[in-house]
Protein backbone atom coordinates (compact mmCIF):
# COMPACT_ATOMS: atom_id res chain seq x y z
CA UNK A 1 0.00 0.00 0.00
CA UNK A 2 2.77 2.68 1.03
CA UNK A 3 4.54 1.18 -1.97
CA UNK A 4 1.78 2.18 -4.43
CA UNK A 5 1.28 5.21 -2.91
CA UNK A 6 4.46 6.69 -3.17
CA UNK A 7 4.69 5.41 -6.80
CA UNK A 8 1.28 7.37 -7.00
CA UNK A 9 3.26 10.95 -5.76
CA UNK A 10 5.82 10.10 -7.82
CA UNK A 11 3.92 9.82 -11.13
CA UNK A 12 2.07 13.16 -9.85
CA UNK A 13 5.01 14.91 -9.18
CA UNK A 14 6.28 13.62 -12.77
CA UNK A 15 3.06 14.46 -14.47
CA UNK A 16 3.88 18.03 -12.76
CA UNK A 17 7.11 18.73 -14.08
CA UNK A 18 5.96 17.14 -17.67
CA UNK A 19 3.18 19.80 -17.84
CA UNK A 20 5.76 22.90 -16.87
CA UNK A 21 7.74 24.39 -19.24
CA UNK A 22 11.55 23.70 -20.09
CA UNK A 23 13.71 26.07 -17.93
CA UNK A 24 16.98 26.37 -18.46
CA UNK A 25 20.05 28.88 -16.53
CA UNK A 26 20.43 31.11 -19.57
CA UNK A 27 17.32 32.07 -20.95
CA UNK A 28 15.28 31.77 -17.41
CA UNK A 29 17.30 31.99 -14.25
CA UNK A 30 19.89 34.13 -14.80
CA UNK A 31 18.16 36.98 -15.93
CA UNK A 32 16.48 37.05 -12.45
CA UNK A 33 19.47 36.76 -10.85
CA UNK A 34 20.10 40.46 -12.61
CA UNK A 35 16.96 41.62 -11.86
CA UNK A 36 17.10 41.10 -8.20
CA UNK A 37 20.45 42.48 -7.79
CA UNK A 38 22.26 38.93 -6.91
CA UNK A 39 25.49 39.87 -9.42
CA UNK A 40 25.38 43.91 -8.61
CA UNK A 41 28.65 45.76 -7.72
CA UNK A 42 26.81 45.99 -3.85
CA UNK A 43 26.16 42.50 -3.77
CA UNK A 44 27.94 38.59 -4.96
CA UNK A 45 28.89 40.98 -7.98
CA UNK A 46 31.18 42.53 -6.13
CA UNK A 47 35.22 42.00 -7.35
CA UNK A 48 35.87 39.49 -4.18
CA UNK A 49 31.62 38.43 -3.94
CA UNK A 50 29.87 38.68 -0.66
CA UNK A 51 30.43 36.61 2.32
CA UNK A 52 32.49 33.64 0.37
CA UNK A 53 30.21 34.16 -2.75
CA UNK A 54 31.10 35.79 -5.99
CA UNK A 55 29.32 36.39 -9.17
CA UNK A 56 30.44 38.04 -12.04
CA UNK A 57 29.32 41.56 -12.39
CA UNK A 58 25.72 42.22 -13.64
CA UNK A 59 26.00 38.64 -14.92
CA UNK A 60 28.67 39.38 -17.84
CA UNK A 61 29.73 35.67 -17.52
CA UNK A 62 26.77 32.94 -17.14
CA UNK A 63 29.02 30.34 -16.83
CA UNK A 64 30.83 31.28 -14.16
CA UNK A 65 27.74 31.97 -12.00
CA UNK A 66 26.00 28.47 -12.98
CA UNK A 67 29.44 26.84 -11.85
CA UNK A 68 29.53 28.83 -9.15
CA UNK A 69 25.76 28.14 -8.05
CA UNK A 70 26.51 24.46 -8.80
CA UNK A 71 29.29 23.44 -7.48
CA UNK A 72 30.16 25.79 -4.82
CA UNK A 73 29.32 24.71 -0.58
CA UNK A 74 29.71 21.25 -3.04
CA UNK A 75 26.30 21.76 -4.78
CA UNK A 76 23.99 22.41 -1.11
CA UNK A 77 22.61 25.38 -2.74
CA UNK A 78 20.24 22.72 -4.42
CA UNK A 79 17.84 20.18 -3.32
CA UNK A 80 16.64 18.39 -5.84
CA UNK A 81 14.71 15.91 -4.25
CA UNK A 82 13.10 18.93 -2.12
CA UNK A 83 13.53 22.13 -4.29
CA UNK A 84 11.61 24.41 -1.65
CA UNK A 85 14.01 23.68 0.78
CA UNK A 86 17.59 25.03 -1.63
CA UNK A 87 19.01 27.67 0.03
CA UNK A 88 18.70 29.18 -3.52
CA UNK A 89 15.03 29.61 -2.63
CA UNK A 90 15.09 29.89 0.82
CA UNK A 91 17.69 32.66 1.18
CA UNK A 92 16.40 35.23 -0.92
CA UNK A 93 12.90 34.31 0.39
CA UNK A 94 14.08 34.78 3.95
CA UNK A 95 13.46 31.33 5.26
CA UNK A 96 17.20 31.37 6.03
CA UNK A 97 18.93 34.31 7.04
CA UNK A 98 19.75 36.25 4.02
CA UNK A 99 22.19 39.51 4.38
CA UNK A 100 20.75 41.14 1.22
CA UNK A 101 17.25 40.69 2.72
CA UNK A 102 14.09 39.46 1.08
CA UNK A 103 14.67 39.57 -2.95
CA UNK A 104 11.29 37.73 -3.83
CA UNK A 105 8.56 36.32 -2.09
CA UNK A 106 7.25 32.43 -2.21
CA UNK A 107 4.24 33.24 -4.45
CA UNK A 108 6.42 35.07 -7.12
CA UNK A 109 7.32 34.20 -10.47
CA UNK A 110 11.00 34.33 -9.79
CA UNK A 111 10.45 31.57 -7.15
CA UNK A 112 7.95 29.18 -9.35
CA UNK A 113 10.64 29.55 -12.19
CA UNK A 114 13.51 28.80 -10.20
CA UNK A 115 12.04 25.99 -8.32
CA UNK A 116 10.88 24.29 -11.58
CA UNK A 117 14.71 24.94 -12.73
CA UNK A 118 15.95 23.02 -9.69
CA UNK A 119 12.93 20.46 -10.41
CA UNK A 120 14.52 19.58 -13.86
CA UNK A 121 17.66 19.03 -12.95
CA UNK A 122 19.24 23.06 -13.52
CA UNK A 123 20.03 22.80 -17.05
CA UNK A 124 22.60 25.29 -18.09
CA UNK A 125 21.30 25.91 -21.51
CA UNK A 126 22.19 25.54 -24.93
CA UNK A 127 24.25 28.67 -26.11
CA UNK A 128 23.19 28.95 -29.19
CA UNK A 129 19.62 28.69 -28.86
CA UNK A 130 18.94 30.39 -25.11
CA UNK A 131 21.49 33.43 -25.50
CA UNK A 132 19.92 36.80 -26.47
CA UNK A 133 20.91 37.98 -29.82
CA UNK A 134 18.51 41.07 -30.51
CA UNK A 135 16.84 43.13 -28.02
CA UNK A 136 13.73 45.67 -29.61
CA UNK A 137 12.61 49.00 -27.44
CA UNK A 138 8.91 49.74 -28.38
CA UNK A 139 7.88 52.60 -28.68
CA UNK A 140 11.31 53.65 -31.30
CA UNK A 141 11.17 57.22 -29.76
CA UNK A 142 9.25 58.80 -27.27
CA UNK A 143 7.63 62.54 -28.50
CA UNK A 144 5.58 64.33 -25.54
CA UNK A 145 3.79 67.43 -26.03
CA UNK A 146 4.49 68.22 -22.48
CA UNK A 147 5.61 67.69 -19.05
CA UNK A 148 3.41 65.50 -16.95
CA UNK A 149 2.58 62.93 -19.82
CA UNK A 150 3.68 59.39 -18.95
CA UNK A 151 4.36 56.09 -21.41
CA UNK A 152 4.47 52.58 -20.76
CA UNK A 153 8.25 51.26 -22.09
CA UNK A 154 8.47 47.80 -23.77
CA UNK A 155 11.33 45.55 -24.46
CA UNK A 156 11.40 41.90 -26.47
CA UNK A 157 14.70 39.88 -26.42
CA UNK A 158 14.91 37.26 -29.30
CA UNK A 159 17.08 34.47 -28.94
CA UNK A 160 19.19 32.44 -30.73
CA UNK A 161 16.60 29.30 -31.84
CA UNK A 162 14.00 32.85 -32.99
CA UNK A 163 11.55 32.69 -30.44
CA UNK A 164 10.85 36.06 -28.72
CA UNK A 165 10.04 37.01 -25.25
CA UNK A 166 8.81 39.87 -23.74
CA UNK A 167 11.49 41.02 -20.89
CA UNK A 168 10.54 44.14 -19.45
CA UNK A 169 10.14 43.71 -16.29
CA UNK A 170 13.73 41.92 -15.84
CA UNK A 171 15.19 44.39 -18.42
CA UNK A 172 17.50 47.33 -16.81
CA UNK A 173 15.82 50.65 -17.70
CA UNK A 174 17.53 53.81 -17.06
CA UNK A 175 17.03 57.36 -17.77
CA UNK A 176 20.23 59.14 -18.54
CA UNK A 177 18.65 62.62 -17.38
CA UNK A 178 15.97 61.96 -14.57
CA UNK A 179 15.35 65.54 -14.30
CA UNK A 180 13.96 65.19 -17.92
CA UNK A 181 11.92 61.90 -17.90
CA UNK A 182 12.44 59.19 -15.17
CA UNK A 183 11.17 56.04 -15.09
CA UNK A 184 9.79 53.30 -12.62
CA UNK A 185 10.17 49.62 -12.11
CA UNK A 186 6.98 49.04 -14.05
CA UNK A 187 8.54 50.87 -17.61
CA UNK A 188 6.56 53.78 -16.86
CA UNK A 189 8.10 56.17 -18.36
CA UNK A 190 7.19 60.02 -16.56
CA UNK A 191 8.05 63.50 -18.68
CA UNK A 192 9.50 65.35 -15.82
CA UNK A 193 10.31 68.67 -17.36
CA UNK A 194 10.99 70.14 -21.10
CA UNK A 195 14.11 68.65 -22.41
CA UNK A 196 15.89 65.55 -23.84
CA UNK A 197 16.43 62.16 -22.59
CA UNK A 198 17.63 59.12 -23.15
CA UNK A 199 16.54 55.93 -21.61
CA UNK A 200 19.07 52.78 -21.33
CA UNK A 201 18.02 49.41 -21.80
CA UNK A 202 20.21 46.66 -20.53
CA UNK A 203 19.34 42.57 -20.59
CA UNK A 204 21.62 39.97 -20.54
CA UNK A 205 24.04 41.57 -22.02
CA UNK A 206 22.56 43.52 -24.84
CA UNK A 207 21.71 46.97 -24.77
CA UNK A 208 19.36 49.32 -26.42
CA UNK A 209 18.55 52.99 -26.28
CA UNK A 210 15.17 55.00 -26.38
CA UNK A 211 15.08 58.96 -26.89
CA UNK A 212 12.78 60.50 -24.92
CA UNK A 213 11.92 64.54 -25.89
CA UNK A 214 9.64 66.59 -23.75
CA UNK A 215 8.05 69.37 -25.87
CA UNK A 216 7.71 73.25 -24.25
CA UNK A 217 3.71 73.06 -24.29
CA UNK A 218 4.29 77.04 -24.29
CA UNK A 219 1.75 78.48 -27.22
CA UNK A 220 2.39 80.70 -29.92
CA UNK A 221 5.50 79.07 -31.30
CA UNK A 222 6.00 79.90 -35.18
CA UNK A 223 9.50 78.58 -36.87
CA UNK A 224 10.88 81.84 -38.24
CA UNK A 225 13.57 80.18 -40.80
CA UNK A 226 17.13 81.54 -40.46
CA UNK A 227 20.11 81.27 -43.43
CA UNK A 228 20.97 77.97 -43.69
CA UNK A 229 24.95 78.76 -44.80
CA UNK A 230 25.78 74.71 -45.33
CA UNK A 231 24.41 70.86 -44.79
CA UNK A 232 25.18 71.70 -41.20
CA UNK A 233 22.63 74.07 -40.26
CA UNK A 234 19.91 72.17 -42.75
CA UNK A 235 20.83 69.13 -39.96
CA UNK A 236 20.60 71.43 -36.76
CA UNK A 237 17.49 73.67 -38.38
CA UNK A 238 15.44 70.27 -39.11
CA UNK A 239 15.54 69.05 -35.30
CA UNK A 240 15.67 72.78 -33.47
CA UNK A 241 11.70 73.18 -35.78
CA UNK A 242 10.60 69.59 -34.73
CA UNK A 243 11.21 70.65 -31.08
CA UNK A 244 9.88 74.06 -30.98
CA UNK A 245 13.62 75.46 -30.61
CA UNK A 246 14.06 79.21 -31.98
CA UNK A 247 18.11 79.18 -33.29
CA UNK A 248 19.84 82.70 -32.24
CA UNK A 249 21.13 84.96 -35.66
CA UNK A 250 24.86 85.51 -36.15
CA UNK A 251 26.88 87.24 -34.08
CA UNK A 252 28.42 90.69 -35.46
CA UNK A 253 31.31 90.82 -37.16
CA UNK A 254 33.81 91.81 -34.08
CA UNK A 255 32.53 89.29 -32.76
CA UNK A 256 32.97 86.42 -34.92
CA UNK A 257 36.55 87.85 -35.75
CA UNK A 258 37.68 87.60 -31.74
CA UNK A 259 35.37 83.83 -31.80
CA UNK A 260 37.61 82.09 -34.75
CA UNK A 261 40.46 83.98 -34.61
CA UNK A 262 40.04 82.06 -30.56
CA UNK A 263 39.29 78.61 -32.07
CA UNK A 264 41.37 78.89 -35.50
CA UNK A 265 44.80 80.30 -34.05
CA UNK A 266 44.17 80.25 -30.21
CA UNK A 267 45.15 84.25 -30.14
CA UNK A 268 42.30 87.29 -30.43
CA UNK A 269 43.38 89.40 -33.27
CA UNK A 270 45.02 92.98 -33.01
CA UNK A 271 43.59 96.18 -33.01
CA UNK A 272 44.86 96.61 -36.37
CA UNK A 273 42.95 93.40 -37.60
CA UNK A 274 40.02 94.07 -35.72
CA UNK A 275 39.79 97.47 -37.55
CA UNK A 276 40.70 96.04 -41.45
CA UNK A 277 38.15 93.63 -40.74
CA UNK A 278 35.18 96.22 -39.60
CA UNK A 279 35.99 98.27 -42.77
CA UNK A 280 36.28 95.55 -45.31
CA UNK A 281 32.74 96.63 -47.26
CA UNK A 282 32.50 93.14 -48.97
CA UNK A 283 29.30 91.11 -47.77
CA UNK A 284 29.39 89.88 -44.14
CA UNK A 285 29.24 86.25 -44.93
CA UNK A 286 31.69 86.69 -47.91
CA UNK A 287 34.46 88.45 -45.90
CA UNK A 288 34.09 85.97 -42.75
CA UNK A 289 34.72 83.18 -45.17
CA UNK A 290 38.31 84.79 -46.84
CA UNK A 291 39.05 85.00 -43.00
CA UNK A 292 38.87 81.50 -41.94
CA UNK A 293 40.93 80.77 -44.62
CA UNK A 294 43.44 83.39 -43.49
CA UNK A 295 43.44 81.95 -39.90
CA UNK A 296 43.59 78.45 -41.38
CA UNK A 297 46.72 79.62 -43.42
CA UNK A 298 48.25 81.47 -41.00
CA UNK A 299 51.31 80.39 -38.81
CA UNK A 300 49.66 80.57 -35.78
CA UNK A 301 46.92 77.79 -37.01
CA UNK A 302 49.83 75.27 -36.91
CA UNK A 303 51.08 76.59 -33.99
CA UNK A 304 47.93 76.42 -32.19
CA UNK A 305 46.66 73.26 -33.58
CA UNK A 306 50.14 72.02 -32.62
CA UNK A 307 49.91 72.34 -28.89
CA UNK A 308 46.46 70.66 -29.38
CA UNK A 309 47.84 67.29 -30.37
CA UNK A 310 50.73 67.34 -28.67
CA UNK A 311 48.28 67.14 -25.12
CA UNK A 312 45.96 64.39 -26.46
CA UNK A 313 49.01 62.70 -27.46
CA UNK A 314 50.77 63.42 -24.39
CA UNK A 315 53.46 64.88 -25.61
CA UNK A 316 55.71 66.32 -22.73
CA UNK A 317 58.73 65.88 -20.66
CA UNK A 318 57.72 63.73 -18.13
CA UNK A 319 57.47 60.97 -20.89
CA UNK A 320 59.58 61.76 -23.22
CA UNK A 321 62.51 63.97 -21.92
CA UNK A 322 63.70 67.48 -23.08
CA UNK A 323 64.84 66.06 -26.74
CA UNK A 324 61.99 63.66 -26.93
CA UNK A 325 59.72 66.48 -26.91
CA UNK A 326 60.71 68.33 -29.09
CA UNK A 327 61.42 66.01 -31.92
CA UNK A 328 57.74 64.93 -31.57
CA UNK A 329 56.41 68.65 -31.56
CA UNK A 330 58.25 69.01 -34.78
CA UNK A 331 56.75 66.05 -36.39
CA UNK A 332 53.19 67.36 -35.52
CA UNK A 333 54.36 70.66 -36.58
CA UNK A 334 54.83 69.75 -39.77
CA UNK A 335 51.85 67.24 -39.95
CA UNK A 336 49.99 70.01 -39.29
CA UNK A 337 51.23 72.44 -41.73
CA UNK A 338 51.09 70.32 -43.94
CA UNK A 339 47.91 69.43 -43.48
CA UNK A 340 48.86 65.59 -43.29
CA UNK A 341 45.06 63.60 -43.82
CA UNK A 342 44.57 62.04 -40.96
CA UNK A 343 44.37 58.73 -41.38
CA UNK A 344 48.05 58.53 -42.92
CA UNK A 345 48.85 60.56 -38.99
CA UNK A 346 47.83 58.03 -37.28
CA UNK A 347 49.11 54.94 -39.36
CA UNK A 348 52.47 56.75 -39.19
CA UNK A 349 51.85 56.61 -34.94
CA UNK A 350 50.75 53.05 -34.80
CA UNK A 351 53.25 51.43 -37.18
CA UNK A 352 56.77 53.93 -36.42
CA UNK A 353 59.46 52.06 -35.08
CA UNK A 354 63.08 52.83 -34.52
CA UNK A 355 64.53 55.55 -32.78
CA UNK A 356 62.53 58.01 -30.73
CA UNK A 357 64.62 61.20 -32.06
CA UNK A 358 64.86 59.56 -35.99
CA UNK A 359 61.46 58.81 -36.18
CA UNK A 360 59.75 60.77 -33.36
CA UNK A 361 56.22 59.16 -34.36
CA UNK A 362 57.83 56.43 -31.92
CA UNK A 363 57.32 58.26 -29.08
CA UNK A 364 53.53 57.39 -28.90
CA UNK A 365 54.85 53.85 -27.38
CA UNK A 366 56.76 55.61 -25.38
CA UNK A 367 53.94 57.15 -22.86
CA UNK A 368 52.13 54.23 -21.92
CA UNK A 369 54.64 51.64 -23.40
CA UNK A 370 52.97 48.55 -22.25
CA UNK A 371 50.05 46.46 -24.03
CA UNK A 372 47.34 47.29 -22.22
CA UNK A 373 47.34 50.67 -21.76
CA UNK A 374 48.45 51.60 -25.40
CA UNK A 375 45.29 49.59 -26.43
CA UNK A 376 43.24 51.78 -24.12
CA UNK A 377 44.44 55.39 -25.31
CA UNK A 378 44.62 54.04 -28.81
CA UNK A 379 40.94 53.22 -28.77
CA UNK A 380 40.14 56.13 -26.64
CA UNK A 381 41.88 58.77 -28.59
CA UNK A 382 41.00 57.52 -31.85
CA UNK A 383 37.91 55.48 -32.08
CA UNK A 384 36.20 57.42 -28.68
CA UNK A 385 35.49 53.95 -27.47
CA UNK A 386 36.49 53.31 -23.76
CA UNK A 387 38.24 49.74 -22.92
CA UNK A 388 39.48 50.21 -19.04
CA UNK A 389 36.54 49.00 -17.21
CA UNK A 390 36.76 45.58 -19.59
CA UNK A 391 39.83 44.25 -18.49
CA UNK A 392 38.57 42.40 -15.66
CA UNK A 393 34.78 42.25 -16.75
CA UNK A 394 32.12 43.37 -19.48
CA UNK A 395 31.70 46.39 -19.70
CA UNK A 396 28.57 46.89 -18.28
CA UNK A 397 26.83 49.62 -21.10
CA UNK A 398 28.14 48.51 -23.90
CA UNK A 399 28.71 45.25 -25.90
CA UNK A 400 32.30 45.19 -25.52
CA UNK A 401 33.48 42.28 -23.30
CA UNK A 402 36.61 41.15 -21.63
CA UNK A 403 38.35 38.70 -23.89
CA UNK A 404 37.73 41.85 -26.81
CA UNK A 405 40.26 43.32 -24.19
CA UNK A 406 42.98 41.23 -24.40
CA UNK A 407 42.12 40.19 -28.03
CA UNK A 408 42.76 44.04 -28.86
CA UNK A 409 45.66 44.21 -26.42
CA UNK A 410 47.41 41.47 -28.49
CA UNK A 411 48.29 43.69 -31.14
CA UNK A 412 50.46 45.93 -29.39
CA UNK A 413 52.14 43.04 -27.10
CA UNK A 414 54.72 42.49 -29.80
CA UNK A 415 55.90 46.01 -29.34
CA UNK A 416 59.57 46.29 -27.48
CA UNK A 417 61.69 49.40 -26.24
CA UNK A 418 65.27 49.41 -25.28
CA UNK A 419 68.19 52.30 -24.29
CA UNK A 420 69.06 53.57 -27.35
CA UNK A 421 72.90 55.19 -28.44
CA UNK A 422 72.15 58.94 -27.39
CA UNK A 423 70.85 59.95 -23.63
CA UNK A 424 67.36 59.78 -23.38
CA UNK A 425 66.77 57.84 -26.97
CA UNK A 426 64.74 54.71 -26.59
CA UNK A 427 64.40 52.43 -30.27
CA UNK A 428 61.04 50.70 -30.74
CA UNK A 429 60.79 47.44 -32.07
CA UNK A 430 58.95 44.50 -33.12
CA UNK A 431 59.76 41.44 -30.64
CA UNK A 432 60.40 38.19 -32.23
CA UNK A 433 59.15 35.87 -29.41
CA UNK A 434 58.33 35.17 -25.73
CA UNK A 435 55.21 38.60 -25.94
CA UNK A 436 51.96 36.43 -26.43
CA UNK A 437 49.17 38.03 -24.79
CA UNK A 438 47.55 35.83 -22.44
CA UNK A 439 43.67 35.63 -20.53
CA UNK A 440 43.85 36.58 -17.18
CA UNK A 441 40.96 33.90 -16.36
CA UNK A 442 42.62 30.93 -17.50
CA UNK A 443 46.22 31.49 -18.74
CA UNK A 444 45.14 30.62 -22.27
CA UNK A 445 47.29 33.07 -25.47
CA UNK A 446 44.61 35.27 -27.06
CA UNK A 447 45.01 36.01 -30.52
CA UNK A 448 44.53 39.37 -31.93
CA UNK A 449 40.80 40.32 -33.57
CA UNK A 450 39.50 43.52 -34.02
CA UNK A 451 36.33 45.25 -32.25
CA UNK A 452 34.41 44.77 -35.18
CA UNK A 453 34.77 43.31 -38.60
CA UNK A 454 34.77 45.72 -41.66
CA UNK A 455 34.98 45.08 -45.08
CA UNK A 456 37.89 46.53 -47.11
CA UNK A 457 40.85 43.74 -46.74
CA UNK A 458 42.03 44.85 -43.17
CA UNK A 459 42.89 41.16 -41.46
CA UNK A 460 43.76 41.15 -37.91
CA UNK A 461 47.91 39.60 -38.85
CA UNK A 462 48.45 40.58 -35.06
CA UNK A 463 50.89 43.35 -35.65
CA UNK A 464 50.27 47.16 -35.30
CA UNK A 465 50.03 47.86 -38.89
CA UNK A 466 47.22 45.38 -39.52
CA UNK A 467 45.48 47.37 -36.56
CA UNK A 468 46.63 50.45 -38.52
CA UNK A 469 44.43 49.08 -41.73
CA UNK A 470 41.76 48.53 -39.26
CA UNK A 471 41.21 51.42 -37.30
CA UNK A 472 41.66 54.18 -40.53
CA UNK A 473 39.73 52.33 -42.73
CA UNK A 474 36.55 53.72 -44.18
CA UNK A 475 34.31 51.43 -43.35
CA UNK A 476 35.53 51.59 -39.90
CA UNK A 477 32.24 52.82 -37.75
CA UNK A 478 34.04 54.69 -35.23
CA UNK A 479 37.39 56.02 -36.47
CA UNK A 480 35.89 59.22 -38.80
CA UNK A 481 33.01 59.67 -36.48
CA UNK A 482 35.75 59.77 -33.52
CA UNK A 483 37.27 62.60 -34.78
CA UNK A 484 34.68 64.43 -36.23
CA UNK A 485 32.60 64.72 -33.03
CA UNK A 486 36.17 65.68 -31.55
CA UNK A 487 36.80 68.83 -34.32
CA UNK A 488 33.21 69.77 -33.78
CA UNK A 489 34.25 69.70 -29.46
CA UNK A 490 36.64 72.09 -30.10
CA UNK A 491 34.29 74.20 -31.76
CA UNK A 492 31.40 74.45 -29.73
CA UNK A 493 32.53 73.30 -26.31
CA UNK A 494 30.87 70.04 -26.38
CA UNK A 495 30.77 67.16 -28.84
CA UNK A 496 27.64 65.53 -30.30
CA UNK A 497 28.21 62.99 -28.49
CA UNK A 498 29.53 63.96 -25.05
CA UNK A 499 32.21 62.91 -23.56
CA UNK A 500 34.08 62.61 -27.21
CA UNK A 501 35.90 60.01 -26.25
CA UNK A 502 32.70 57.78 -25.09
CA UNK A 503 30.94 56.84 -28.18
CA UNK A 504 28.55 53.79 -27.05
CA UNK A 505 24.80 52.82 -27.45
CA UNK A 506 23.94 54.05 -24.79
CA UNK A 507 25.47 57.48 -24.73
CA UNK A 508 23.50 58.74 -28.09
CA UNK A 509 24.77 61.62 -30.23
CA UNK A 510 22.22 64.76 -29.63
CA UNK A 511 21.58 65.14 -33.41
CA UNK A 512 23.01 61.45 -34.97
CA UNK A 513 21.70 63.26 -38.58
CA UNK A 514 24.11 66.05 -38.23
CA UNK A 515 27.13 63.57 -37.14
CA UNK A 516 26.51 60.82 -39.94
CA UNK A 517 26.89 64.11 -41.95
CA UNK A 518 29.91 65.64 -40.91
CA UNK A 519 30.99 61.85 -40.89
CA UNK A 520 30.29 61.24 -44.54
CA UNK A 521 31.68 64.37 -45.02
CA UNK A 522 35.11 63.90 -43.36
CA UNK A 523 35.54 60.12 -45.45
CA UNK A 524 34.37 62.07 -48.52
CA UNK A 525 37.66 64.64 -48.55
CA UNK A 526 40.12 61.86 -47.30
CA UNK A 527 40.27 63.03 -43.68
CA UNK A 528 41.17 66.77 -44.65
CA UNK A 529 40.84 68.30 -41.16
CA UNK A 530 41.67 71.65 -42.64
CA UNK A 531 38.27 70.95 -45.15
CA UNK A 532 36.36 69.77 -41.85
CA UNK A 533 37.15 73.08 -39.68
CA UNK A 534 36.25 75.62 -42.77
CA UNK A 535 32.90 73.72 -43.03
CA UNK A 536 32.24 74.40 -39.10
CA UNK A 537 33.56 77.73 -39.19
CA UNK A 538 31.67 79.17 -41.99
CA UNK A 539 28.57 77.50 -40.78
CA UNK A 540 25.71 79.39 -39.06
CA UNK A 541 25.16 77.62 -36.45
CA UNK A 542 28.82 78.10 -35.17
CA UNK A 543 28.41 81.61 -35.65
CA UNK A 544 25.64 81.86 -33.80
CA UNK A 545 25.26 84.56 -30.84
CA UNK A 546 24.81 83.96 -27.28
CA UNK A 547 22.26 86.13 -26.62
CA UNK A 548 18.74 83.49 -26.48
CA UNK A 549 15.13 83.58 -27.34
CA UNK A 550 12.29 82.83 -25.15
CA UNK A 551 12.15 79.53 -27.52
CA UNK A 552 16.16 78.44 -27.10
CA UNK A 553 16.88 79.74 -23.76
CA UNK A 554 16.64 76.51 -22.02
CA UNK A 555 18.04 74.50 -24.93
CA UNK A 556 22.20 73.24 -23.91
CA UNK A 557 22.25 70.24 -26.20
CA UNK A 558 21.13 71.39 -29.80
CA UNK A 559 23.74 74.29 -30.77
CA UNK A 560 20.37 76.69 -31.28
CA UNK A 561 22.81 79.29 -29.53
CA UNK A 562 26.64 80.13 -28.94
CA UNK A 563 27.59 78.94 -25.51
CA UNK A 564 30.27 80.85 -23.46
CA UNK A 565 33.44 78.88 -23.02
CA UNK A 566 36.55 78.97 -20.92
CA UNK A 567 39.89 79.98 -22.41
CA UNK A 568 42.48 77.31 -22.70
CA UNK A 569 45.33 78.56 -20.44
CA UNK A 570 47.47 79.50 -22.86
CA UNK A 571 44.80 81.23 -24.73
CA UNK A 572 44.49 83.35 -21.68
CA UNK A 573 48.23 83.80 -21.12
CA UNK A 574 48.40 84.93 -25.16
CA UNK A 575 45.46 87.30 -25.10
CA UNK A 576 46.64 88.99 -21.57
CA UNK A 577 49.82 90.10 -23.01
CA UNK A 578 48.86 91.08 -26.44
CA UNK A 579 45.95 93.66 -24.61
CA UNK A 580 48.89 94.56 -22.65
CA UNK A 581 51.12 95.23 -25.27
CA UNK A 582 54.03 92.94 -23.62
CA UNK A 583 55.78 89.63 -24.37
CA UNK A 584 55.90 86.64 -21.98
CA UNK A 585 59.40 85.69 -21.02
CA UNK A 586 60.29 81.85 -21.65
CA UNK A 587 63.59 80.90 -20.99
CA UNK A 588 65.69 79.10 -23.43
CA UNK A 589 63.37 79.93 -26.10
CA UNK A 590 62.99 82.68 -29.20
CA UNK A 591 61.65 85.97 -28.55
CA UNK A 592 58.43 85.43 -30.58
CA UNK A 593 57.49 82.49 -28.39
CA UNK A 594 53.85 82.80 -27.57
CA UNK A 595 52.22 80.30 -24.83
Amino acid sequence: MLRRAILTASLATAAALAAEPPVTFLRDVAPILNKVGCTSGTCHGAAKGKNGFKLSLRGYDPQFDYEALLYDLSGRRFNRADPARSLMLAKPTQQVAHGGGQRFDQNSDYYKIIYNWISQGVPFGDPAKDSVTDLQVEPKEIFMPKPGESVTAKVVARFGDGQTRDVTREAVIESNTPDVAKVDGAAQVSGERIGEATLLVRYQGKFAAMPVTVLNPKPGFAWSPLPQYNYIDQKIDAKLQRLKIQPSPVVDDATFLRRASLDLTGRIPTPGEVRAFLADAAPSRQKRSRMIDRLIASPAYVDHWTVKWGDLLQSNRKYLGDKGVYEMREWIHDSIASNKPYDRMVRELLTARGSSYDNPAANYFRVTRDAKPTMEKTTQVFLGVRMVCTQCHDHPFERWTQNQYYQMSAFFAGVGLRAGYEVGEEIVFDERSGFEMKHPKDGHVVAAQFLVPVSGGAKATGTTASLADWIVSRDNPFFAKAIANRIWSYFFGKGIIDPVDDIRASNPPSNAALLDALTKDVIEHNFDLQYLMRTIANSRAYQASIEVNEWNARDRDNFSHAVPRRLAAEELMDAVSSAAGVRPNFPETPEDTSA
